[in-house]
């Protein structure tokens, strides 16, 4: 019972949600439903640390920050935190939703193998599933396989950009990879593991837990540049490309009809057996949701090889029209506040998919940090009160229109590493003084958040800024850990 030869519990629950039930009351989400659950999301290898203690193995991740290697079989320290920290959630009200692999896997896997090129990580990945469900699953009610496969599989084996830093030599500067093949075979095998993993939990562990199982997807939306057919024609490529890459599988059992056409022999073919099981294989699907961007056609790179992801869909991206910004900038640059685009992606995952159980399980704004402003200027997020405020407005008017939305989590409760931009991008309610020994404070967007939940009146931002910077004038005192 190990993946592969290793197995570490630190690693196991790859990322949680918090998510409380939340009564009617009298705001401007009135008309979610009393049941709708609300959240923040964290994620295991950007918020605990200790890459080596407690008898915890190397992940791919802690290799690319270029830390030793080591391996060990399932650790009962392990179990025992995640134990205590699951029965902790649940005296306290809330609902843990279960990620298994929110980017990192164990390093062994890439050494042994090469992780997610090779198809036997379906096999190894449903017995570490199995793992996490027989220890945990009397008390988790909702398990994803996965988080954003369609973003960690790309930069990884695309761009190079991510571990394990494969991609084509012409393209970018990796040792070794293909851009233009490996992006499909790992995402295929991927798949694979999502399958084995959901057959797994539905006849050995569903009906007695009581649980549900999903997997959660990385949506941008995309508007066409121009009104014309090739732009238009350019934007339902790329949300093929992007959006249903994944959700196709596992949703109608076979990759969307335009990556076929594209993509020829490069796509890997979906055998009936593996069609079988992953048709349907989701009882809920997660949307992590930030940002839209404009589609342009750009069938001038039809024959222009290598190619990649972006290249094979024929369309190139832009954050302007005219001249004008699609949203608010965030950090990373690459993400833009949009929030209208929340209720067209939700709309969209209904119309193709028949309108499916689903979650916003991410959502939120980053913005660059700057250690030398003021402390009170840092916990002044008004910018991320905005962007969560209309996206949620956006998400309810989805939800009035037919959408089967559940729950909605925000991105992040702490400010945490995020990834290759490290600490720099701040996405969290938290503020974490990394100079005084992790202290805690809690920004504008938390009371904002808070205020939310408990079914206050609607202010607006303003208002709540000025309670705010009333409370905390002279008086900022920091959360610790043990609060």
């Amino acid at each position: 019972m190990a993946l592969g030869k290793t197995i570490y519990v630190a690693a196991l629950i790859s990322s949680f949600v918090y998510a409380v039930a939340v009564n009617n009351a009298e705001f401007t989400r009135k008309a979610f439903p009393s049941e709708f659950l609300f959240g923040v999301a964290s994620s295991a290898y950007q918020y605990e640390g200790a890459y080596a203690e407690d008898g915890k193995g190397l992940s791919n991740w802690d290799w690319f920050s270029h830390i030793s290697e080591g391996t060990g079989e399932i650790n009962e320290k392990g179990v025992r935190y995640y134990n205590d920290l699951i029965n902790e959630l649940l005296n306290k009200g809330m609902q843990p939703f279960v990620t298994l692999c929110h980017y990192d896997i164990p390093q062994a896997l890439e050494d042994q193998y090469g992780s997610w090129l090779n198809q036997r990580i379906a096999d190894d990945f449903a017995r570490y599933a199995e793992a996490c469900f027989e220890m945990f699953g009397d008390r988790v009610k909702y398990w994803t396989t996965f988080n954003e496969p369609n973003v960690f599989i790309p930069v990884g084996y695309e761009t190079g950009s991510y571990p394990p830093q494969r991609c084509s030599a012409s393209l970018w500067n990796c040792s070794a990879g293909n851009s233009s093949t490996e992006p499909y075979i790992a995402g295929h095998n991927l798949l694979r593991a999502h399958a084995y993993a959901v057959d797994v939990y539905r006849r050995k562990f569903q009906a007695d837990q009581g649980g549900f199982i999903g997997i959660v997807i990385s949506t941008l939306w995309f508007e066409p540049l121009t009104n014309s057919s090739e732009d238009l024609e350019a934007k339902d490529r790329i949300h093929a490309f992007h959006n249903a890459w994944y959700l196709d599988p596992i949703v109608l059992g076979e990759y969307p009809t335009i990556m076929h056409k594209f993509l020829g022999t490069r796509l890997p073919t979906i055998t009936e057996d593996l069609r079988h099981k992953l048709r349907g294989s989701f009882d809920f699907i997660g949307l992590n949701y930030y940002s839209a961007l404009y589609a342009t056609s750009a069938s001038y790179l039809e024959n222009s090889p290598p190619r990649n992801i972006y290249r094979d869909s024929l369309t190139t991206l832009t954050e302007e029209r005219d001249g004008i910004p699609i949203g608010n900038q965030m950090y990373p640059p690459s993400m833009i506040c949009v929030p209208y685009g929340i209720e067209k992606m939700v709309n969209y995952v209904k119309t193709r998919y028949s309108n499916p159980l689903l979650f916003l399980s991410e959502n939120g704004f980053g913005n660059k940090g700057n250690d030398n402003l003021p402390l009170l200027q840092k916990l002044n997020d008004t910018f991320r009160v905005e962007c969560i405020q209309n996206a949620l407005k956006y998400l309810e008017k989805s939800i009035r229109q037919g959408a089967d939305v559940r729950g909605y989590f925000v991105w992040s409760l702490l400010d945490n590493f995020e990834w290759v931009f490290g600490y720099t991008s701040k996405f969290g309610m938290y503020h974490i003084d990394f100079t005084d020994g992790l202290q805690r404070y809690p920004k504008l967007s938390a009371y904002w958040y808070r205020n939310f939940l408990q079914g206050k009146s609607e202010s607006h931002t303003e208002e709540f800024l000025t309670d705010f910077t009333k409370k905390h004038a002279g008086n900022l005192n920091p959360i610790t850990a043990e609060a």
